[in-house]
């Protein structure tokens, strides 16, 4: 696969912007990557986000690396996927160069505390939207609407592995579609 070398730098760019204007970790960049690789950039469908969350979720490693890496790779081979994964977590490397030296000598102001606490409640806050968005984009029939509650409580509730409640959903799932296909109900 060919791309010139300005489709690596927007890719770069973009995830690297990804990085920087994200606070929260992995799972608070999902919603900006859906915004850029879906609707502005249109690198991957829509209705392909959820499969690759899911996908990314269910390997090891922090989930907005392996879907950088994975967005990557689709848009322009390995060389998209490096630039990619660079581009997303240079920021938050440099960052925690920078961070990491003023904390040890400021963790006990009151002022910083404060601020931490309101960024966590903004991280609360895009994390929902991607319960949200997922939701919508997932739940659609009476099956998922009982694999996602019984997977749910199944972490919650009982302390399951998310590995093991990944796994046994996408084999309900699987059979659902099964029985709803051969099964005349």
């Amino acid at each position: 696969m060919s791309i010139k070398p300005s489709g690596i730098t927007d890719i770069f760019l973009s995830f690297f912007k990804i990085g920087l204007f994200t606070i929260g970790g992995g799972l608070a960049m999902i919603p900006l990557i859906e915004r850029v690789a879906v609707e502005k950039k249109r690198w991957i469908h829509e209705d392909e986000i959820a499969d690759i969350i899911a996908i990314c979720q269910s390997v090891p490693g922090v989930i907005a690396i392996n879907i950088s890496i994975f967005i990557g790779y689709k848009r322009a081979g390995m060389k998209g996927a490096l630039a990619a994964v660079f581009g997303v977590v240079l920021p938050s490397f440099i960052i925690i160069l920078f961070v990491s030296q003023l904390l040890i000598e400021f963790h006990t102001n009151p002022y910083v505390q404060k601020a931490f606490v309101g960024a966590k409640a903004g991280v609360t806050a895009l994390l929902a939207v991607v319960v949200i968005r997922l939701w919508r984009q997932v739940v659609t029939d009476v099956y998922t609407v009982i694999i996602a509650l019984v997977s749910f409580a199944s972490v919650i509730i009982f302390g399951v592995h998310p590995f093991i409640v990944i796994t046994v959903g996408g084999l309900t799932g699987f059979t659902a579609f099964l029985i709803k296909r051969y099964v005349v109900l």
